[in-house]
């Protein structure tokens, strides 16, 4: 058994482009100079960074001085979310997220609320978009911040990010808005500006670029307090050292993406469909999680299967080289129910039989077919041992 021959668990993490390893390969060995002044070395990196800078905010229209670099997504999550509610507490404490939303934004709720801040929790729909109705009533003369997941982690609905923006907009008071966009960075057009955002967090390794670096947009104007104190080598917000190799990692796929958006997106969703196509027509009672068609990202599918548990299929399709996810990895590290799922309205036997696809520009048709066939013969060995399915069976 090969680990990973076939891997489609990209919303976990991608792997790096070729092209993105051959970029970063100067900055590991001649070039692995910080930035500094007055010697050719720093002013060198200096001029490279601004460049990488500028080309990565380009791809969300920001401008290249609103782009800070972090260690990753989770930590842009953080130095947005605790440094607007901070630099903003004495306008208010009152905050806005949703139930289905990433754990980098319901953990920080959830400390936020311990220290002394008071957090809405919105409800979400059976596809999983969140209730904007409850937005609208949720909102407060002492509401100082909204986030939401732009591409739901786990089953894909893209949120109606503009007409959040409408409603934000139409308070009589500056609601701060942040995004965390790391399922929604290159699957879908991001526009900073037309969103109305103020802050959001990107990460390099769910487009094939390297892990370890993200960045945070953070609008002009808009104040942040200081999460990490010390140096600023790189950045003034992620202060300390920050790897050269990896922010170009991080450029050349943007780069590389950016070259043919519409092209490698397209690809994207053709591949998903065709999957979710095979998975229906090969397999019975299976049910999609989530919305159909353009609703959701182009990488993610994620369905139900009756009768049996997605924690046996991922292990089993593990033996044969194929990698799945079985509802969200980034919710659960133990056997729970998945929080998004039963969010949505499904039981906990569907919640546990549930597995997510995520495809990536690498994933091919003979894969996806590969895929299919084992996962086939699977459920149709586990239903064979499933009381439950004999009853069904039994009733019919």
């Amino acid at each position: 058994m090969t680990p990973g021959r076939i891997y489609l668990d990209n919303c976990i993490t991608s792997m790096p482009a070729p092209e993105v390893l051959e970029a970063m390969r100067p900055y590991f060995e001649e070039k692995f100079w910080f930035p500094g002044t007055f010697i050719s070395t720093g002013e060198s990196t200096n001029e490279t960074i601004e460049a990488f800078k500028a080309s990565i905010a380009a791809s969300i229209h920001a401008k290249g001085q609103e782009l800070h670099f972090t260690s990753g997504g989770t930590l842009a999550n953080n130095m947005a979310i605790k440094g607007l509610a901070n630099a903003y507490a004495a306008q208010g404490k009152h905050l806005i997220v949703s139930v289905v939303d990433y754990p980098d934004l319901l953990t920080n709720a959830a400390y936020l609320e311990k220290s002394g801040f008071d957090v809405s929790y919105l409800s979400a729909d059976s596809e999983g978009f969140i209730n904007l109705a409850e937005l609208k009533q949720a909102i407060r003369k002492d509401t100082i911040l909204f986030m939401t997941t732009a591409v739901n982690h786990v089953v894909g609905t893209i949120q109606p990010l503009q007409e959040i923006k409408a409603i934000l907009q139409a308070a009589d008071h500056k609601i701060y808005y942040h995004v965390d966009a790391g399922q929604a960075f290159g699957k879908i057009p991001i526009d900073v500006n037309d969103l109305g955002v103020d802050t959001m967090a990107i990460s390099a390794h769910k487009i094939h670029g390297p892990q370890g670096i993200g960045a945070l947009y953070l609008r002009s104007g808009t104040k942040l307090t200081q999460l990490i104190h010390g140096v600023a080598r790189i950045d003034n917000y992620q202060t300390g050292g920050l790897s050269i190799a990896l922010i170009a990692g991080f450029a050349k796929a943007v780069e590389l993406i950016w070259s043919d958006f519409t092209g490698n997106t397209s690809r994207l969703r053709a591949m998903s469909d065709y999957l979710l196509e095979s998975l229906e027509k090969q397999i019975p009672h299976i049910e999609l999680n989530g919305p159909r068609g353009i609703k959701r990202a182009p990488h993610n599918i994620n369905v139900s299967i009756d009768f049996i548990e997605g924690e046996a299929i991922t292990m089993m399709l593990d033996t044969m080289g194929i990698t799945v996810a079985t509802g969200s990895a980034c919710a659960s590290q133990g056997l729970k129910a998945n929080y998004v799922l039963m969010a949505l309205g499904k039981n906990h036997v569907q919640s546990h039989g549930s597995m997510k696809f995520t495809l990536s520009r690498y994933t091919t048709k003979e894969q996806i077919d590969e895929t299919v066939a084992a996962l086939t013969g699977i459920a149709a060995e586990l239903r064979a041992r499933s009381p439950l399915y004999a009853s069904m069976i039994k009733e019919k």
